[in-house]
């Protein structure tokens, strides 16, 4: 692995929080293991070894029901190892897979048997080739008839350069748009700013359009101790509580939360897994909301025959 990589936390803390029964964890992946399922040759991170076992492991023991693991970019289109989780859960698990034009419709049937429900576009070019728009368009139409959904991760800094294309995606395409981590939102500007009024704008305008409330690690710049800068303490990820509580309030049918274990490419510090689950009821305060999120709203997505 790279040098510089930060292993996941080998020993997560226990939940205050205790998630409602049937808690879908709805973002996390697996890396390898390598000598089973080799990294993507054009990979531009090289990450330690994170096994279904493990993440099994960690998802009984952080009280959740089920995962949905979303292919890391770190295998690029070689969604095997993902595959392998899904097909080795028991039904527990669900995937979001990437692929390129040139994928075959036997592979997408293949998939969706083993439990695929949708395809992950990337656009953060220092993670991967940005995602030409055209083969977007040309895939979503392809999995459109399996039912599928659209995954799409990008910062909120480029939403002005991709408003045109998404706002086109989402009124064209029959399916839900989910996007990862609130779209990436610079939480030192207002909650009340342009630029995150653009992403409650676009989904506001936009109802097939959803938004995964996950990440504080990623997006906090007060960080684990929850320090505003003054050295007072409010909480882990404090500076990001305000941006996710909006979308869950004005959003309620169409957001949904994962860890993102084993945090892929993160700088700085690991999370404790535990502590990210009692991020949750700071940001969805009630127990209706807290279900909506966490229950209802990814069985709807993904086990939709349940429903």
């Amino acid at each position: 692995m790279d040098p510089d990589w930060l292993p996941f936390h080998p020993n997560p803390s226990k939940p205050a929080f205790k998630v409602p029964a049937g808690a879908v964890d709805a973002h996390c992946h697996v890396f390898g293991p390598a000598a089973q399922f080799p990294f993507a040759p054009e990979r531009k991170y090289t990450p330690c070894d994170a096994s279904k076992g493990q993440l099994f492991a960690l998802r009984d023991f952080l009280g959740f029901s089920r995962n949905v693991v979303v292919q890391a970019t770190c295998h690029g289109n070689d969604n095997r190892a993902m595959v392998d989780a899904l097909v080795n859960s028991q039904g527990k698990a669900r995937g979001v897979a990437s692929v390129g034009r040139d994928v075959t419709d036997d592979v997408l049937q293949a998939m969706h048997m083993a439990g695929v429900r949708g395809v992950r576009f990337n656009f953060l070019k220092r993670l991967v080739d940005f995602t030409p728009k055209e083969v977007l368009l040309e895939i979503a139409g392809r999995i459109a008839p399996l039912g599928w959904h659209v995954v799409v991760y990008f910062e909120a800094q480029d939403l002005p350069e991709l408003w045109d294309f998404f706002t086109a995606v989402s009124d064209n395409l029959a399916t839900t748009v989910v996007v990862d981590h609130m779209g990436r939102p610079d939480v030192a500007k207002p909650v009340d700013g342009p630029e995150f009024g653009l992403f409650l704008k676009l989904m506001r305008e936009h109802p097939n359009v959803w938004s995964k409330v996950s990440c504080p690690e990623r997006l906090s710049k007060s960080g684990p101790t929850g320090e505003d800068g003054g050295g007072a303490l409010s909480g882990p990820y404090s500076d990001v509580v305000p941006f996710a509580k909006r979308i869950v309030e004005a959003f309620p049918d169409r957001v949904l939360w994962g860890t993102d274990w084993p945090h892929p490419n993160l700088k700085g510090h690991m999370p404790d897994d535990g502590k990210l689950v009692d991020f949750l009821p700071r940001i969805a305060v009630t127990p209706e909301l807290q279900r909506k999120l966490l229950v209802d709203n990814p069985m709807r997505l993904y086990w939709p025959e349940e429903n």
